[in-house]
This record gives structure tokens, C-alpha cells and sequence, in this order.
């Protein structure tokens, strides 16, 4: 994969479920994690509604291996489907020790959103250029 964000992921004990293994639905949490180190590294380093510019449309994941306590994650990022108003988050969950070991795949869409108002606005050109570097191509 050219062009990605790479973040480490630390499993945590709440994180596990009665199964032993994380929960389905933290899943989604270690993706916003990514957004969220990605946002405070490339974007802006606050959190903000003047710097966090969009809102969340969609998002999936496909789960292919349990995790359990004591992995070491690496969670690689990029974009894709950059539109007028929206993109794409692409993740991909590995183990940060042997990253052939995949865990999950996801996407998210973001629309770009102008919250004092209340609708959608075009994707600014500063954060265009931003989501253009890390853009992975048709996977």
C-alpha cells in the first residue's frame, strides 16, 4: 500500500468481550482512533468543529480474525473516492509484529460539513491536497 497513515493500536482489557477476543463494535473504535491521529498529524492539531470539517455518512468493517489481549496493531489508513463533498477512509488491521496477519478491513464516507449551518459544503482545498497524498489507488 503507497501513500498510507500507519497508527499503532494498543489492545485494551475493556476492549475484550465475554469470548475473549475484542468486540465486534471496538472495531469501529480503533478505525476512529486512526481518524483521529490522522486529523491531530496532518490536519490540525486540535479537535474542533472549525478544524473537523466533515461527518460521518457510512462506515463497514469485515472482520477476518479474532484479536486478543496482548496483540500489537498497526492500523494502515488511506483515502480513496475523493468526490466534490465526500470521501473515503480506508483501513486495514494487522498485527504490528507480523503485519501479514490481517484482522480486519473497513471503510468509512465522510461528507464535508459546515456545522454553524447545518449542510453539506465542498471538500476545502488545504484538506483536498491533505486526502490526495495519502489516496490509495483502486484496491
Amino acid at each position: 500500500m503507497k501513500n498510507e497513515y500507519k497508527t499503532h493500536i494498543h489492545v485494551r482489557f475493556r476492549d475484550i468481550d465475554f469470548m475473549g477476543h475484542v468486540n465486534n463494535a471496538v472495531f469501529f473504535t480503533y478505525f476512529e482512533m486512526g481518524r483521529v491521529a490522522f486529523h491531530l498529524d496532518h490536519i490540525s492539531k486540535s479537535i474542533d468543529k472549525e478544524s473537523l470539517s466533515f461527518i460521518m455518512a457510512h462506515a463497514s468493517c469485515d472482520y477476518i480474525k479474532p484479536i486478543v489481549i496482548g496483540t500489537n496493531l498497526v492500523l494502515h489508513m488511506g483515502t480513496n473516492n475523493i468526490g466534490t463533498k465526500s470521501f473515503q477512509y480506508v483501513y486495514l488491521l494487522a498485527d504490528a509484529d507480523d503485519e501479514s496477519i490481517q484482522y480486519a478491513k473497513g471503510e468509512s464516507v465522510q461528507v464535508c460539513y459546515d456545522y454553524n449551518r447545518n449542510v453539506s459544503i465542498e471538500i476545502p482545498p488545504d484538506f483536498r491536497k491533505v486526502l490526495e497524498r495519502f489516496q490509495w489507488s483502486n484496491q
